[in-house]
């Protein structure tokens, strides 16, 4: 593998800012120093006026393959990701068939093994009946293993509350959970459609799942880690009240307990419903205003641990679904939106508001999925550690449209959206596999390894 050298780059990581040249070499780097001298043998890019950080690790993906591949591929979607900084996934069990047992995982790790062209990784699903699957799990091959409480389909929901206690009790490593509660959604739904009838309005959605089943979900997930002296990871918290079951004054590396928040709540709130409908419906639901702006003090005060994205692709026509007289169909248009090509962007626009500092975005979204999930090697930029990396030019401005779109759906709830710095360099493993919207798809990604 060829050497490359990276000038005069403007470098974001662990905390601080500085000026500097990276040398990378067989796939990692191999030196971080103020000038480095070049011998002749190294392709060089020069990075001037632009920033270096690590390569972005996302927690939540799915990436619908196998079963859904209309919708999206591991080849599509990381593709896109790699646009966006993200070089490397976590990606979730509810595919078809569903991956609850180490069998059907290891045919997703196969599939990303010849065509991601990030690194990757895989949840274990759980249901009812595969206690036997998860004690089986190695915790250094995989990510974690997943928990839908409430809001999935077919077997991988864990509705029964001996399993799911057992689950906490028995699992070898990290238990991530979707929490909802699926008897208090069902009987809003139940209300709500004796009135409206399967038409019903989409800014209904956060009422229907609202923070109070929400709550009462992440509550039971928290009790039963305690109880069990589970690793819990608490994906996707949407709620400002979901917020007082979470510590802030561990470091990350010693929490038991930890929370993810995704960009959308962030982003959105529920005024945005009545301009994007059904684009921005997802489980859990984005609600009023007050909830994104307490989740951002609370990413700023590490009771959020990480940012992902929860990238969850459907096609324009499945979101929009109607009804036999021709209305917008609730319950047939699925929940999920994608994201993950704009998810930097999403933040750096926080950056540009005063809201959130580049050392804490690189923080959230590069080095907090390191440590939470001991990743080896990955999510900093240290010598010897793997060279996942991506630069930005803060001053190319774009603006988010089909034709740049690299989701296999081909749409965005962003689209029209004009964002202030671009990602012009993505390297994975030290190969440079995206240079000013050219892709180098040669080598693919590399699984991740964890150090449990």
């Amino acid at each position: 593998m060829k050497k490359i050298l990276i000038r005069n780059a403007r470098i974001v990581n662990e905390g601080k800012i500085f000026p500097g040249d990276l040398l990378l070499k067989n796939g990692l780097i191999e030196k971080i120093a103020g000038q480095i001298t070049a011998t002749g043998n190294e392709t060089e890019i020069n990075a001037e006026g632009r920033l270096l950080f690590p390569g972005i690790i996302d927690d939540q993906v799915h990436f619908r393959e196998p079963g859904l591949t209309h919708k999206a591929t591991i080849y599509s979607e990381s593709k896109a990701g790699i646009a966006g900084g993200v070089t490397s996934f976590m990606e979730m069990p509810n595919t078809i068939p569903p991956a609850d047992t180490h069998e059907l995982l290891e045919q997703k790790y196969k599939i990303a093994q010849v065509t991601s062209l990030a690194n990757y990784s895989f949840y274990l699903g759980t249901s009812n009946t595969n206690l036997d699957e998860i004690k089986k799990t190695d915790p250094s091959k995989i990510c974690g293993i997943k928990i839908f409480m409430g809001s999935s389909t077919g077997k991988l929901v864990v509705d029964d509350t001996v399993a799911l206690e057992n689950i906490f009790r028995h699992a070898p490593t990290l238990i991530a959970t979707h929490c909802e509660t699926d008897p208090m959604i069902k009987a809003n739904e139940k209300v709500m459609r004796e009135k409206y009838g399967d038409a019903i309005p989409i800014e209904l959605h956060p009422i229907i799942r609202n923070e109070a089943q929400c709550f009462a979900s992440t509550s039971l997930a928290v009790s039963l880690a305690k109880k069990h002296q589970a690793t819990l990871h608490v994906l996707h918290i949407s709620t400002a009240e979901e917020l007082a079951l979470f510590n802030s004054s561990q470091p990350l590396t010693d929490k038991k307990i930890t929370a993810e928040v995704c960009v959308h709540h962030l982003w959105y709130d529920s005024r945005d419903y009545e301009k994007l409908g059904a684009q921005i419906k997802c489980n859990p639901a984005i609600k009023e205003e007050r909830h994104k702006v307490q989740l951002l003090q609370a990413l700023l005060d590490n009771k959020l641990d990480v940012i992902a994205t929860d990238h969850a692709p459907h096609l324009w026509q499945e979101k929009y679904a109607l009804t036999p007289d021709g209305k917008p169909d609730y319950f047939k248009s699925p929940s999920g939106l994608p994201l993950l090509q704009h998810s930097f962007n999403m933040m750096l626009e926080f950056y540009r508001q005063g809201k959130l500092s580049l050392e804490k975005i690189a923080e959230k979204m590069c080095h907090a999925p390191a440590l939470l999930f001991k990743i080896k090697n990955r999510g900093f930029i240290r010598e010897g550690y793997a060279a996942d990396l991506f630069i930005l030019d803060p001053q190319h401005a774009y603006k988010v449209s089909k034709e740049n779109i690299l989701y296999k759906c081909n749409w965005s709830p962003l689209e029209g959206t004009t964002f202030q710095g671009r990602i012009t360099h993505t390297f994975v493993n030290g190969r440079l596999v995206y240079a000013n919207g050219v892709f180098d798809e040669s080598v693919n990604g590399m699984r991740l390894e964890f150090d449990r």
